[in-house]
């Protein structure tokens, strides 16, 4: 842009760019508002992002104010009735304004992130909710979507409650001295284990179940070499169920590097539910409960 353009081209567009600068600041500033939004606008009309996010409006009671939900968004029952705007990683701007909300409530990691930037930058207030996997990642998500949606009171309530579910439910393996090593594996693509890393959902609930990661090294999900899943010794395979394309125990364990490990040995494979498993929302203490009984049995008591 010339700030000092010939006086010929002065006359009769001096003010076009002025115009044009203070429009696109008040776009920006009027996004970055947007960004910004931590409480929305009353009565909101909200597309939930995330299957986690979902659940913990539905218990704070205030799905009515639900318009949509994400392909995620499986539980409880009833929110299978919403229109549905696509997976959480694979969102389009259009789907996600076609059923015209006054707000959109995304779990981090939504994206792609392209769509997100979009959507951010619309006149609809877009809050985006952190994910820690962790019991105070979880209470953290319960407040801010309580107080997006005006009623930090109850949001205060529930995270009080799933506070001391989730501290009962971790107690009991707070003595077991053994612990299993175990190796969440996400899928099996043309042999190779994709398995989780540190900073991983599966992580995080491996951890909260009392159990060790038999992965280290990286973070995230990869696919491992034959000669690591060996290294890496795990007594038992996490996988989950109702989840991407399905694995047979006869495919899994038939894998030679599965096949070489105790876990493989002995044939040891716990499913769980993934929504259920890696949520991370108000269900999580039963599925810490769950887990925990699989990998320890009577050593874990009620």
């Amino acid at each position: 842009m010339r700030f000092f353009p010939r006086l010929s081209t002065v006359r009769g567009s001096i003010f076009r760019p002025v115009i044009g600068i203070s429009m696109a600041v008040i776009a920006l500033q009027s996004a970055s508002a947007m960004e910004g939004t931590a409480v929305f606008a009353d009565p909101p009309k909200i597309v939930a992002v995330g299957g986690s996010i979902t659940e913990i409006v539905y218990a704070l009671g205030e799905e009515k104010h639900l318009v949509a939900r994400d392909s995620t968004s499986r539980y409880p029952k009833a929110a299978l009735e919403l229109p549905d705007v696509g997976y959480m990683r694979a969102l389009s701007p259009e789907g996600v304004l076609s059923v015209n909300p006054t707000g959109i409530l995304a779990l981090h990691g939504s994206g792609p992130k392209e769509a997100v930037d979009v959507l951010k930058k619309t006149s609809v207030p877009f809050i985006e909710v952190p994910e820690h996997y962790s019991h105070e990642g979880i209470l953290e998500k319960v407040r801010i979507v309580g107080k997006a949606l005006g009623v930090d009171a109850k949001a205060e309530v529930l995270a009080g409650e799933l506070d001391a579910k989730l501290t009962a439910a971790e107690k009991p393996t707070t003595s077991i001295k053994e612990r299993k090593r175990i190796l969440f594996v996400l899928s099996i693509q043309g042999g190779k284990i994709l398995a989780a890393g540190s900073e991983t959902a599966a992580d995080g609930m491996v951890k909260l179940a009392g159990g060790v990661n038999a992965v280290e090294g990286f973070s995230g999900y990869k696919q491992m070499s034959d000669e690591a899943i060996i290294t890496a010794r795990p007594d038992v395979i996490l996988m989950m169920s109702n989840a991407g394309p399905p694995v047979s125990d006869d495919e899994l364990f038939g894998n030679p590097s599965i096949a070489s490990t105790p876990a493989g040995k002995a044939r040891k494979l716990i499913r769980i539910d993934g929504a259920y498993l890696l949520g991370f929302g108000p269900r999580t203490a039963d599925a810490i409960h769950d887990l925990a009984v699989s990998l320890y049995g009577g050593q874990v008591t009620d």
